[in-house]
């Protein structure tokens, strides 16, 4: 699946992803492949071998920083995921993804309710990573800031297996496994490929109380039934063990960026288990119609414990310091695509039925318990909370492309987004009492871009589009002051976002910029964090204007720089601070300024190297702005060599060295976080070194 959708209405979840000859980068369509210079929206493609080139493969923070308009940094935390953004979208989570839809070979890693995570994608399995920036895709819903698509690699001849190990600083430790393969050439019936992955990550961490273990397993099986057909068989696992180190204030982040006194106080720490299975047919009914059917299921089951004092949990209502979740979920989306002409005019019809479900246990413990007198913290108490929760969404979509002359290109589609929860409560006891309720959220998402070719190499565009995002699950669970219940005053986001670009080819260079503004109505903001729980509110109205430029280009055939600046202000532009008039602050999160430059010399074998710098300007941490974390520039180096041997055999071994000069800075906050401990640092100088070796059976 792709998520060009404004651009490919004929896009569907049998992406076979290729790569044209004169485009380094391309969007995956189902009979089409379109350039990334030829789509008329904001996106930015990174291949599987450039996010594993002298990389750690654990996180996608290492390789997704040269995209302009996405903010993904690492949080040193493994127990938290990854703190991504787009556009300044997702900038409110304290953990996982808001605001950004993910997708892995078609499955959703969002939920229903808009709430994602990272860490069930397998970076050694990767073919591409598609980031669409902005509300323009109707084929995705219940989101503002755009979509990230993973696609992982297709079998082909020859088989190949590969191993690879990874050391680093902090007894940072990866070993990864993967075989790929195929029988025949894809098009004949019984034909099949396969890719199948396995890893194990293991860390010390930076900070006290940060260790973590991952295991991670993904495979993906084709099979050609006839001439026109394919199943696709996905399964993925994940197994996380993780520490929680806390943030930290100013001064002890200045005092001791590595300490985690509340972490060890309470034992905080959180465990996850995720395992799913998808099932994608694709069908060409003609050779103008293609049928796509994609059904999932899976179950995600957590178990946190957070640093909540004993004090507030005496409070009969209070739901405690330890969360149990078990979350089922499962989906179909089935779409239809039809190419011909309608009035003389080339046309594509894209149109389908999105349906999702998800199911949720959700228990509370105190975190805490008594024996002869003593108090135990981090250990799991009495029972303060059990309910069932239910989140589900239907949504019909219809795209359109026409090519209205040899020059000019109109995309346009609706979505209606239709989104329904329902909570009944099974704790009621004394002054506890039902906090049962149910909300539904309904809305149109239009969508349309127009595109005009100056010539074979140069496309500007404009478009427009809405997005809409619901409060998720955990958002909903939390009422401000301790309150009892489930904060139904949240109200979904919606917002409206206009756009003009250019892209241009010039040589063997790609020349990419984008200028946006969009408002938002009910923008879903933190109103409160502390102790590991969030409460959340919605801000009037919010402003977000911004420029993204990007420039990928290879001068040499071995060599390649690429470079990408993002400017962004993003505002209140209504009070969302109380008595204290916020009217005009950052929202807080987000970075006014990012810039991205790296330097490869990378040829297939022998010698390469490289160098990258990234630049983040100040984040605000709090709506009233009266905490920042600075700003800072950092550096990496890589270096290694690659040696084919008996024509069979690969080696590859290299080192990187990241954050070269050492500086120190904080590498996410904790936005609004009620005790001021707003950062998250980031690691001094650092060093990895890892050995991939592969075998190909000729």
């Amino acid at each position: 699946m792709s998520l060009s959708l404004l651009v490919a209405p004929a896009l569907s979840l049998l992406s076979s992803p290729l790569l044209a000859a004169e485009e380094t980068l391309v969007v995956t369509a189902t009979q089409d492949t379109i350039s990334e210079l030829d789509t008329p929206a904001a996106v930015s493609v990174v291949n599987g071998e450039e996010m594993r080139h002298a990389a750690p493969r654990i996180n996608l923070s290492e390789r997704l920083s040269g995209v302009p308009g996405l903010q993904v940094q690492n949080r040193q935390n493994y127990a938290q995921d990854l703190q991504l953004s787009v556009r300044g979208f997702g900038s409110r989570a304290t953990y996982g993804v808001r605001g950004v839809r993910i997708y892995v070979d078609g499955i959703p890693a969002t939920m229903p309710d808009g709430q994602g995570q990272t860490s069930n994608i397998d970076i050694n399995s990767v073919e591409s990573i598609e980031v669409l920036r902005g509300p323009f895709s109707v084929l995705y819903g219940n989101a503002s800031g755009g979509v990230i698509n993973v696609t992982t690699t297709t079998g082909t001849q020859p088989p190949t297996l590969e191993a690879s190990t990874y050391y680093g600083s902090f007894g940072s430790w990866r070993n990864s496994v993967k075989a790929t393969g195929a029988t025949g050439d894809g098009t004949q019936a019984g034909d099949v490929d396969y890719t199948i992955s396995a890893s194990r990550f293991t860390t010390h961490g930076y900070r006290h109380h940060s260790s973590a273990q991952k295991n991670l397993a993904n495979a993906k099986l084709g099979v050609r039934l006839n001439e026109a057909s394919k199943l696709t068989l996905l399964l993925n696992s994940v197994d996380i063990d993780a520490n929680d180190p806390g943030g930290l204030t100013e001064q002890e982040w200045r005092g001791n960026p590595q300490q985690a006194p509340r972490a060890e106080q309470y034992n905080t720490r959180k465990s996850t288990k995720q395992t799913q299975a998808g099932l994608r047919y694709d069908r060409q009914l003609s050779a103008n119609d293609d049928l796509s059917v994609m059904a999932y299921a899976g179950v995600r089951e957590t178990t946190q414990y957070q640093s909540i004092p004993v004090a507030p949990q005496l409070n009969p209502t209070h739901p405690g310091g330890v969360i149990e979740l078990s979350r089922h979920y499962q989906g179909i989306d089935s779409r239809w695509t039809h190419r011909g002409n309608l009035l003389a005019v080339p046309v594509t019809f894209t149109t389908g039925l999105d349906y999702q479900t998800l199911s949720e246990k959700r228990k509370g413990y105190e975190n805490f318990v008594a024996e002869n007198g003593i108090t135990l913290l981090g250990e799991k108490g009495d029972l303060r909370r059990n309910e069932r929760n239910l989140m589900w969404n239907l949504d019909p979509y219809l795209q359109t492309a026409w090519q209205l002359t040899d020059k000019l290109s109109l995309d346009a589609g609706v979505r209606f987004s239709s989104v329904w929860f329902d909570s009944n409560d099974n704790y009621i006891i004394g002054k506890n009492g039902d906090d049962s309720g149910d909300a539904s959220y309904h809305k149109w998402l239009p969508a349309a871009a127009l595109k005009y070719a100056l010539s074979d190499a140069w496309n500007i565009y404009t478009s427009a589009g809405r997005g809409f995002e619901t409060p998720t699950i955990n958002e909903l669970s939390y009422r401000d002051g301790n309150l009892p219940g489930l904060n139904f005053a949240l109200q979904p986001a919606t917002s409206d976002t206009v756009e003009v670009g250019s892209k241009t080819r010039v040589g063997n260079s790609l020349l990419s910029a984008a200028l946006f503004q969009t408002d938002t109505d009910n923008e879903l903001v933190a109103d409160q964090s502390s102790g590991g729980r969030t409460t959340y509110k919605n801000a009037a109205e919010t402003r977000r204007r911004g420029i993204e430029l990007s420039a990928d280009s290879q001068p040499g055939y071995d060599w390649r720089v690429k470079m990408a600046w993002t400017y962004l202000d993003a505002t209140y532009r209504s009070n969302a601070c109380g008595t204290d008039d916020c009217t005009g602050n950052r929202i807080p999160g987000i970075a006014r300024n990012m810039g991205y430059a790296a330097l490869e010399y990378a040829p297939p074998e022998g010698f390469y190297a490289g160098t990258e710098v990234r630049y983040m300007s100040d984040i605000q941490a709090n709506d009233e702005n009266t905490a920042t974390a600075p700003t800072y520039t950092v550096a990496s180096l890589n270096s290694g060599y690659k040696l084919r041997f008996r024509e069979r055999w690969m080696l590859d071994v290299w080192g990187r060295v990241d954050n070269l000069f050492d500086r120190v800075y904080v590498g996410s906050v904790i936005v609004n976080e009620g005790n001021n401990r707003y950062y998250e640092p980031a690691p001094g100088r650092n060093y990895g070194v890892g050995v991939n070796l592969s075998y190909t059976f000729l």
